[in-house]
């Protein structure tokens, strides 16, 4: 008997770009960034963009399409842009899904042509796992075009759709080849979606940077209102720290540890539960509210803290408390329990339950257990929120 043994390491490396008005023939960004890719003649690329987006801007395929004409010397359109509905329904759509994959065959896409997708986060995770599984891999650009997708899930590595009744279920990890940023796109948000992205900065401040919390409470009411530098700082510092983290932990997710996964055991459930109608950024700040209570029960948060948590996703205008929570709730084999979203959420991961909580604002610890019991709690305490004010005197 013999075995061999075979190991090497790859080494993944993309930009995040922040900038305005990408489609100006003046602006040279995206024209430079295929550029510098080492090949010669114009780079085939193929556009998907979010109806939603496209919607607001009548004039952005037009302006797609004459930036390719004057940069006509790095890139060529592969056949028309293709405009596709956004939202976490497209995730549901294996019909799109093949649609999508139908192109890339019939425009003669390769793994040199560049699969791009602009648009929300949605429409970015089903691109993107187009871009990775045809031809083994295509070289895929992100353009996110909301704040959700600015400063958290457009800046990762992570492609998926839903299947089985479960969000992303299906995907992969692959690294797109480069990300844009541009906040031209962000003033004609909804006001849902400008809010929603503001969870996911709330989240990572909360488990590893006090200070970014602080910036983020001082700055409420601000953000609420649509003040555009607030934002700006605010997707800037999440994307920085999202991209630190990802290079600094298991971006793989080899492992069961996901702290940038605050909240979320409960909000994929909550979005699951609503069929979509609570939106991942809502489901999200719900999921940090409970999750900081349970801390609290547990008595590593203290009263304040929670208190200061609490006003801060209030004064940015998101829900507490959803009738969703409640659906039967003490039964944790029932499938439309919260409670069972955790035995979804340990099979998510791997087979072991991790979750992050709170034992102080900017410091997130991990545990493997969670006490159903306390989690009732915690919803009963969601739905009484009056009753989480008088915590503060209970130090």
């Amino acid at each position: 008997m013999s075995s061999l043994q075979q190991q090497f390491q790859v080494a993944f490396s993309y930009p995040v770009h922040f900038t305005e008005n990408l489609f100006d023939p003046a602006n040279h960004l995206l024209r430079n960034v295929l550029a510098q890719d080492g090949g010669e003649g114009a780079r085939k690329i193929f556009f998907v963009v979010d109806s939603g987006v496209a919607d607001q801007h009548p004039q952005l395929v037009a302006a797609i399409t004459h930036y390719a004409q004057v940069h006509a010397a790095v890139l060529q359109l592969s056949g028309p842009i293709m405009v596709i509905a956004g939202g976490e329904q497209c995730k549901n759509d294996p019909a799109l899904l093949q649609q999508l994959l139908t192109a890339v065959n019939t425009h003669h896409l390769d793994r040199h042509s560049y699969f791009v997708a602009l648009g929300g986060g949605a429409v970015l995770d089903m691109a993107g796992y187009v871009a990775s599984v045809a031809h083994r891999g295509i070289r895929h650009l992100r353009i996110p075009t909301t704040v959700l997708s600015q400063n958290d899930s457009g800046i990762g590595v992570k492609n998926s759709v839903n299947a089985f009744g479960k969000k992303n279920f299906l995907g992969n990890f692959a690294p797109p080849y480069a990300v844009f940023n541009d906040f031209n796109f962000l003033p004609t948000l909804e006001d849902r979606d400008w809010r929603s992205g503001i969870s996911e900065a709330l989240k990572v401040a909360l488990i590893k940077d006090a200070t970014f919390f602080h910036f983020l409470e001082e700055n409420a009411t601000k953000l609420a209102a649509r003040d555009m530098p607030a934002m700006q700082y605010l997707i800037h510092r999440c994307a920085e720290m999202h991209l630190q983290h990802i290079a600094g932990g298991d971006p793989f997710e080899q492992g069961s540890s996901r702290p940038l996964d605050f909240g979320h055991w409960s909000a994929h459930k909550l979005e699951q539960l609503s069929n979509y109608r609570i939106r991942h950024g809502e489901a999200v700040a719900i999921g940090i509210a409970l999750d900081s209570v349970y801390s609290h029960l547990l008595g590593w948060l203290s009263a304040t803290e929670l208190v200061r948590i609490i006003e801060v996703i209030r004064t940015l205008g998101f829900a507490l408390y959803v009738p969703e929570l409640a659906f039967h709730l003490t039964d944790a084999t029932h499938p439309n329990s919260l409670l069972h979203g955790l035995q979804e959420f340990r099979e998510h991961l791997g087979g072991r339950l991790t979750i992050t909580l709170l034992t102080q604002i900017g410091r997130g610890v991990e545990v493997h257990e969670i006490n159903d019991q306390l989690v009732v709690a915690a919803v009963q305490e969601l739905q009484q929120y009056p009753s989480l004010v008088e915590l503060a005197s209970f130090k």
